[in-house]
């Protein structure tokens, strides 16, 4: 395999591929390879780990909550006949 030096990066691109390495908590030499391949149409499909993206977003409910949403949501379960005349 071939190794490929690249001169002359201006900041921005330098700090955004930096900056997809760190989000993606790969190397920067992954980061680079993938972003090529992406570019050139190798990796047409790349599967992504969604639920890191939506960790911020997700938790567990307790008894007591799951209570409390059910009991709260309960009148959408409900059909009321005059809505559909």
């Amino acid at each position: 395999m071939t190794s490929i030096t690249i001169h002359g990066l201006n900041d921005p691109l330098e700090r955004l591929i930096r900056e997809k390495a760190h989000h993606d908590k790969t190397s920067l030499n992954k980061t680079i390879k993938t972003l090529l391949s992406e570019a050139l149409g190798l990796n047409s499909f790349v599967p992504k780990n969604y639920k890191e993206e939506f960790l911020d977003l997700c938790g567990i409910w307790g008894v007591a909550e799951g209570k409390e949403f059910t009991a709260n949501t309960q009148e959408f379960s409900e059909v009321n006949d005059e809505d559909w005349k």
